[in-house]
């Protein structure tokens, strides 16, 4: 049996003291938090729970093994390093850290240490993201063209990061995820809508190998929520929508194609488009978060690398966050995700 301690019970710490309450091999010995409230609150629906308001008690204790970090993001490097050298196994909600010299330094020390260092990329563990991964290995969508994502809504409203870096780093990793790759430059432009600090709104166009091209809509100041992936392929084009009761993925038998007819001109030619149907495949349901947290307690048990959301992964996503934050403050030149 695997012991975790949560840090953080604010937005999504409850989740992951429910889950790891519930999932095979693991349970939940201990949570942290300073808001007394929220611990009385933990306590009532988790009476075997132990609470405090001091995080290292979690780590001080022989008896934890491992820690989910849900603090504020500014504090994800601190309590990751000081996980690590009290020997325990890390989950820690995404981004890793602000910096890509700050996640470098937890993937070596997690290495040294032998200790488990994952990233809360939850939506790789999405049944419709993975269904994508496997049609893009099949070949059937052919050579991606392009992509775009959309995660927009009114609020939830951030003090700590902009919406940028609040929910980007989804569609990031979904990307890196599903591409093989991560990018090699980023545009961006941002805005604050809302006359604060922060920007709440941001577009981004990320260019990965081989000439592919990724845009990335945030926004914390729209109508609709909307969670939407599309990619363009030369024989088909996928449209994901998570919030699609129907069946989170929509098929669309269309490509383009070249004409091999004569013209007069040499050297000419036409492109007409061919449109078939639209095919919706059945996806499982499953809670990604469950997900998550089986893997992470499986890559403990097992001592074995979470290698599809590990510290690599983790500031493979960071250096495209600041990439395209320093491109924001360059009013949207490119700039490059440097190595």
């Amino acid at each position: 049996m695997i012991n975790v301690g949560v840090i953080g019970c604010g937005y999504w710490g409850p989740n992951h003291v429910r889950i790891f309450s519930q999932i095979a091999g693991s349970q939940t010995l201990m949570a942290a938090d300073l808001d007394e409230a929220k611990l009385n609150k933990m306590k009532e629906l988790y009476p075997s729970v132990e609470v405090t308001k001091n995080y290292q008690d979690l780590l001080k204790d022989p008896r934890v093994d491992a820690v989910c970090i849900a603090a504020p993001t500014k504090l994800h490097y601190q309590i990751t390093l000081e996980a690590l050298a009290a020997g325990k196994h890390v989950l820690c909600e995404k981004p890793l850290a602000l910096t890509p010299e700050e996640c470098q330094d937890l993937k070596q020390r997690a290495t040294a240490a032998k200790r488990v260092l994952m990233v809360g990329h939850i939506f790789v563990f999405n049944a419709g993201i993975i269904w994508l991964k496997d049609y893009l290995k099949s070949g059937e969508l052919g050579k991606v063209f392009y992509a775009y994502a959309a995660r927009t809504n009114l609020g939830p409203f951030r003090y700590d990061v902009n919406a940028w870096w609040d929910l980007a780093p989804h569609d990031i990793s979904i990307f890196n995820y599903l591409l093989d790759a991560a990018p090699v430059s980023v545009s961006a432009r941002a805005h604050k809508c809302l006359g604060n600090s922060l920007e709440d709104l941001a577009f981004a166009t990320l260019e990965y190998p081989d000439n592919r091209m990724v845009n990335i809509h945030v926004s914390w100041v729209d109508p609709r929520k909307v969670r939407q992936i599309t990619l363009v392929g030369e024989k088909s084009m996928v449209l994901w929508d998570d919030l699609d009761n129907l069946g989170p993925i929509r098929v669309y038998d269309k490509h383009v194609e070249k004409t091999s007819a004569f013209y007069a001109t040499y050297g000419e030619f036409q492109l007409l488009s061919r449109e078939g149907s639209i095919m919706i495949p059945k996806v499982g349901v499953s809670e990604p978060l469950k997900a998550q947290a089986q893997y992470f307690i499986d890559c403990v048990r097992d001592g074995r690398s979470p290698d599809v959301a590990d510290a690599q992964k983790g500031l493979d996503v960071v250096k495209t966050l600041c990439a395209a934050q320093k491109s924001i403050e360059l009013k949207g030149q490119s700039v490059e995700v440097r190595e």
